[in-house]
């Protein structure tokens, strides 16, 4: 049986090539001994890549919120009137949700992996549970954290989320007119270097199509904590935090022609520099 595993992952490994993919790629399927799915066309890709182009609003600058690295993000200065923060996935940074609290926010923080006694809970309100696609004993949906939270229902709120590959199936199944009250939304995707899986693409170019449906992106930023899958000229990190604003809020604007923004920092000092790929916003 071992040896008939193995001899299956190293066919796969052999046979990937056909398939057009990366070494890196080749090497996860090794690993994973996973299976090789029909690739995404390069159209395809690069389409959805320019539809996230982000822009730059007129006389509404971007801050930094939270920490000077990992933890860190960039928000559209338009901030005045958002009555509370939603962080799921809080692990143990919580300087950008301190910012929201020091802004006069209400902050509300869900995760179950953390046991809270380092953090200053009594600040926020937090509960221990996950973000999902559903809601039980564990998890939780955003709609039904939000409709227990006691906000009012028709405030402007603020999302900053960071739930580890978790987002995808959390934002899919966020109702419309939730989406429209986060008047900023600031969140790190995970495993962009899989929408080259047309499988994935599928579902994850879904998810941003929605978002573009009432927001715009204004800024994105590659986490150096993981690095670069380069294919058929298309450099895509693997990890890279986004923010959007809703429409609504945007007036007169620019295309973003020039990256990095002098506030972005790495996510990790130590590991080598990441800049985003001119595709992302050229």
């Amino acid at each position: 049986m071992i040896l008939s595993k193995a001899i299956r992952k190293l066919i796969l490994f052999l046979f990937s090539s056909l398939f057009d993919l990366s070494k890196f790629e080749r090497k996860q399927i090794y690993r994973l001994n996973g299976v090789v799915s029909k690739k995404t066309t390069k159209t395809k890709l690069v389409n959805l890549i320019s539809s996230l182009a982000p822009i730059a609003i007129d006389k509404v600058p971007l801050v930094r919120m939270g920490s000077e690295y990992d933890g860190g993000y960039l928000i559209p200065d338009d901030m005045d009137g958002i009555e509370a923060c939603f962080s799921p996935g809080v692990g143990n940074l919580i300087d950008f949700e301190l910012d929201c609290h020091n802004r006069g926010m209400n902050v509300f923080l869900a995760d179950n992996t953390i046991d809270g006694k380092n953090l200053p809970l009594d600040k926020f309100h937090y509960t221990s549970k996950n973000i999902a696609s559903f809601t039980n004993s564990t998890l939780m949906t955003i709609d039904d954290w939000i409709k227990d939270s006691g906000v009012s229902k028709s405030s402007d709120l603020l999302l900053q989320m960071d739930i580890e590959g978790s987002e995808y199936a959390a934002l899919a199944n966020m109702s419309d007119a939730l989406l429209k009250r986060f008047r900023i939304i600031a969140l790190e995707f995970h495993g962009l270097h899989n929408l080259w899986n047309q499988d994935y693409f599928v579902i994850a170019s879904e998810v941003f199509t929605k978002l573009l449906e009432t927001h715009h992106c204004v800024h994105i930023h590659p986490n150096n904590c993981d690095t670069y899958v380069e294919k058929e000229g298309v450099k895509i990190p693997i990890t890279a935090e986004f923010t959007f604003i809703r429409k609504d809020r945007v007036h007169a604007f620019q295309k973003v022609t020039v990256m990095p923004h002098p506030l972005d920092r790495d996510n990790a000092p130590e590991a080598p520099h990441l800049e985003l790929p001119s595709i992302w916003y050229s």
